[in-house]
């Protein structure tokens, strides 16, 4: 299986931002102009992006699409789009307008019938959000927690046809500790679908470590890449 590293595109108020364990007033500030941002990635070699419209994971509907429409432009890079996506309309308007693939979080855990009906109509191109505290798994941007554990959500969705599970450990995201590659990989052996990691990614080192996991398909990659603690040209040669 190909180990394909994300680097991350956050977006607050049109700006592009790394939040501290999901918390929007723990937000760093690190660019304005998001499309010349993925720009940049894409010339370090990405050719896939993760962008995610935070105030839109709160609010329940996009509040950044200007902002994702520009990266979509400036950028042959594969874009995966997450927050906010919770009906059908939205995400055949982000397929319309170039997505590659969708990110569904919160309506994954209230209406798994909308990520089934979305899997069925459009194809390996439905990415579903785990997003965990303590094994828990977290909604309305990491704000509520649930009473689910993690591997159920992900068994929910085993026949649908999605083509990843993103797993995020919350307590870690934006900190820099590290991959929680035990959960993950906990994650990954539960389920057959593809799991992709989050939250934490601290130093290139990690990369090898997850790959060693068979069913662990990617990382997303934040602060470590905004903050130099990780350069990308070096962690993509890394996961190829």
């Amino acid at each position: 299986m190909p180990f394909t590293i994300y680097p991350a595109i956050d977006l607050k108020a049109g700006q592009v931002v790394r939040l501290a364990q999901g918390d929007m007033a723990r937000a760093t500030v690190y660019a304005d102009d998001p499309a010349a941002q993925a720009a940049r990635f894409a010339a370090a070699g990405a050719g896939h992006l993760h962008v995610v419209d935070l105030d839109g994971a709160f609010a329940g509907a996009s509040r950044n699409a200007d902002a994702v429409v520009a990266i979509l432009a400036a950028t042959p890079a594969l874009v995966q789009v997450g927050g906010g996506i919770r009906t059908m309309s939205s995400i055949e308007r982000w397929f319309r307008l170039g997505a590659a693939r969708v990110v569904i979080g919160t309506a994954a855990l209230n209406d798994p019938a909308l990520v089934r009906t979305a899997a069925k109509d459009y194809p390996d191109r439905v990415i579903v959000a785990v997003d965990a505290r303590d094994g828990m798994v977290a909604s309305h941007g990491w704000a509520d927690v649930s009473d689910v554990p993690v591997e159920d959500l992900g068994r929910r969705f085993e026949d649908a046809g999605v083509s990843a599970l993103l797993f995020t450990d919350v307590g870690r995201d934006g900190l820099l500790k590290g991959i929680n590659i035990a959960a993950t990989a906990a994650l990954a052996k539960a389920v057959r679908i593809p799991v992709i990691a989050s939250g934490g990614l601290a130093e290139a080192s990690e990369i090898p470590a997850m790959r060693r996991h068979a069913n662990i398909s990617g990382v997303i990659a934040g602060r470590s890449l905004y903050d130099g603690r990780i350069d990308l040209a070096g962690a993509l040669r890394l996961a190829a």
